[in-house]
């Protein structure tokens, strides 16, 4: 094992060289960069000895599935990419699990330098994704490569998935394939703790009607903006009592289980009253919740702020569901171990214990856990507040202990001789 630790030490130059590279591959969710990273990545496996399973996933068979977890993009195109590592036999198997898809940079003129330019400084590596999760995935990527002259005895994948910021599409079709393991390790940032829990997150679209006329009148009609406003106020009262006692994982948190409007459109003319309003947001889902619950929660808290309100109660507003649908999930108790032997990886490599806390964002933890019944926890480099934001970052020396602790987890957890 210390052979393995130490080779991946002096392979930081090289993590960064491939980040780097990945990070230029601007493979924005639905975009045609979503599948070239995924023919890299094949190409890369392949070249290190991986047996590489890359096959296309048939987008529209998937997406019509009832249990399909829901996309807020459109595709016509996307792909799977899983290489394995066959053990010499009689081991317990493990899956690291990374997604390549990237959320949009957003405005150019906020970042201080190309969004997809792979820039290094002061020990960091700039450009969207970098964080979440390409330095996790690169962090795996090398582990695999370091464990092929350990020789582990179970065997060892890593799963590429896209489609993971807007549902789950890649993860799901990984299972629906038929990809399991005993464990897996999804290296999403946790700044190198370990996330055994994530909150879920729904996302929600509310219609509200008012009475449009012209603005030099506008005692005449009703304003659809205004209407909103008893909306908005109970939505954020309800974040405050769902906020209010929280499981102690999430209690790292100041709010956990947020309740947020992402998107507000209304009225179609300067000079007219809006007659319409529609307002998009986001709903956490709680550890333990059903999400019909979260959406009842919901639905409830609307209700009641239109029955309370003359024009509502007559003409009420409308709640759909959209987009995709993050469960909430959890580490079961009979983890087999996995909680521990990961923080005793952690702590061989670095000398210190790692934090332990839930996620208040969702990911494909609950599908890992809820459709694949595999036990699985988030460990990697990065950090959460860099994420989705200009000059997403991340430490190059993080990528390199989070190599070093998967691929030590990973001779225990598989072992190794034989």
């Amino acid at each position: 094992m210390t052979g393995v630790i130490e080779a991946l030490r002096d392979e930081t130059g090289a993590m960064a060289e491939l980040l780097a590279e990945l990070v230029r591959i601007p493979s924005v969710g639905g975009s045609a960069a979503e599948v070239e990273i995924q023919e890299r990545l094949a190409g890369w496996m392949r070249d290190e000895g991986l047996e590489v399973d890359h096959w296309p996933i048939d987008v529209d068979a998937v997406t019509a599935e009832d249990a399909f977890p829901g996309a807020e993009v459109p595709r016509t195109r996307a792909s799977g990419l899983v290489g394995r590592l066959p053990g010499t036999g009689g081991g317990r198997s493990l899956m690291l699990n990374a997604h390549v898809d990237v959320v949009p940079p957003g405005d150019p003129g906020a970042w201080t330098e190309d969004p997809f330019g792979g820039r290094v400084a002061g020990g960091l590596l700039y450009g969207r994704g970098a964080c979440d999760m390409k330095g996790g995935l690169v962090a795996a990527l090398f582990a695999v490569r370091a464990l092929r002259r350990a020789r582990p005895r179970g065997d060892v994948l890593v799963a590429c998935v896209a489609g993971e910021e807007d549902g789950g599409l890649g993860s799901y079709a990984l299972l629906r394939r038929g990809w399991r393991a005993d464990a897996c390790v999804i290296p999403e940032p946790t700044g190198l703790d370990v996330v055994p829990a994530n909150a879920g997150a729904l996302t929600f679209r509310l219609r509200v009607r008012g009475r449009a006329a012209h603005a030099a009148r506008r005692g005449t009609g009703v304003s659809a903006v205004e209407r909103f406003w008893p909306v908005f106020a109970a939505l954020r009262d309800l974040e405050r009592r769902r906020n209010a006692d929280v499981d102690p994982l999430m209690r790292r948190w100041d709010l956990p289980y947020a309740i947020e409007i992402g998107t507000v459109r209304a009225g179609d003319w300067p000079s007219t009253v809006p007659g319409d309003l529609v307002a998009e947001g986001r709903m956490g889902v709680a550890l333990g919740e059903s999400e019909r619950a979260a959406r009842h929660a919901l639905e409830e808290a609307v209700a009641d702020a239109c029955a309370a309100d003359d024009w509502l109660a007559r003409h009420p507003v409308l709640v759909e569901w959209w987009g995709g649908r993050f469960a909430s999930a959890r580490l079961p108790a009979d983890d087999g171990g996995l909680l521990e032997r990961l923080g005793a990886a952690h702590t061989r490599v670095t000398g210190d214990a790692p934090g332990v806390w839930g996620a208040p964002y969702g990911s494909d933890l609950r599908l890992i856990i809820g459709l694949g019944g595999i036990p699985a926890v988030q460990y990697g480099p990065g950090d959460v507040a860099r994420m989705h934001g200009p000059d997403e970052c991340v430490s190059l020396d993080e990528v390199a202990v989070a190599a070093q602790t998967l691929a030590a987890f990973a001779l225990d957890h598989c072992g190794t001789g034989g």
